[in-house]
């Protein structure tokens, strides 16, 4: 998974409390570990296809929040050769992950649109398109550019991208949550609720994009069935919000993505005047995002809702 604002908002300007028992956050993080990765400075890392951030000038990135188990660590640094590997189950402290300079034109093609996909869409696609004529069927590129043109717009085209990556990797779970994605963004819900299960279905039930993008879906949903005086559907579409933004939250296991969809989700709870539950998802976010720019505002939050809870 890429940046929050490519991979997860999903035009937002921006863990299952979790299983069906209904744990609570607290339990879900009392086994987190601590895991340092250490490779070259500014280099890019991933756990799980999540972003994580980058390293700091001595090379490092601390990870406070990793889940117990296997994982698969991928670091990306301008100049570099990007690297893949397993960190073990139950591996803690400093994780070394060795870059090498790389003379690859295809994937310093796509370093480059990487970096123009933040400032200049249209030479960030050329870019992408480059990379690809350079190495066929570069799964990565191919994403990039279906994001990058799916952020400017221009949904056929991004469509086009991912039917393209297609011939190459006919099943791919990232590929069918951007499909899901520009559904979404092109106010196609059908086709995008379809493309979302689908990009569920491939990850063998890890896809946080995907579940980030349906409870996103059915929180629009509820909104506009409430706004029709349709309570029953709102309820409905509010419940399906929850459970999905939930699960996100799970599998993004604090990294810096899920910040927005904390409070996402606590503002659906607030909606359910699920109250007790809201409160839980500020703390939680509290607890994890401490320095945050917005924990003053998440603090608000949960006193607004205390101080409505002591005057009923």
């Amino acid at each position: 998974m890429e940046t929050l604002s490519r991979r997860l908002v999903f035009g937002v300007s921006m863990l299952c409390l979790f299983a069906a028992g209904g744990i609570s956050l607290a339990a879900q993080t009392e086994k987190l570990r601590t895991v340092t990765i250490v490779s070259e400075p500014s280099a890019t890392v991933w756990i799980d296809d999540v972003r994580f951030g980058k390293t700091t000038n001595d090379g490092k990135l601390t990870i406070a929040s990793l889940s117990p188990g296997r994982h698969t660590v991928r670091v990306r640094c301008d100049g570099f050769g990007e690297v893949s590997k397993l960190l073990p189950p139950t591996h803690s402290g400093e994780f070394q992950v060795a870059l090498t300079k790389t003379t690859d034109k295809a994937e310093l093609a796509f370093q480059e649109a990487e970096r123009l996909a933040l400032v200049d869409r249209d030479k960030a696609a050329e870019a992408y398109r480059n990379a690809i004529k350079l190495r066929p069927g570069y799964l990565q590129a191919y994403l990039g550019l279906a994001r990058v043109l799916s952020d400017a717009g221009d949904y056929d085209e991004a469509l086009k991208a991912v039917r393209d990556l297609r011939r190459t990797k006919p099943t791919n779970a990232e590929a069918s949550a951007v499909e899901g994605r520009i559904h979404r963004e092109a106010g196609e819900e059908t086709q995008a609720v379809t493309a979302f299960k689908r990009a569920i279905s491939e990850g063998k039930g890890f896809e946080p994009e995907a579940y980030t993008g349906l409870g996103l879906l059915y929180k629009d949903k509820a909104e506009g069935f409430g706004s029709a005086g349709d309570f029953a559907n709102e309820a409905a579409n509010y419940v399906e919000a929850a459970k999905n933004l939930k699960i996100a939250l799970k599998q993004l296991s604090g990294a810096p993505d899920s910040v927005v969809l904390y409070q996402l989700l606590g503002l659906v709870y607030e909606r359910q005047k699920k109250f007790d539950e809201a409160i839980a998802v500020y703390q939680e976010f509290l607890r994890l995002f401490p320095d945050s720019s917005e924990a003053p505002t998440v603090q608000s939050f949960i006193d607004q809702i205390k101080k409505q809870q002591r005057s009923q």
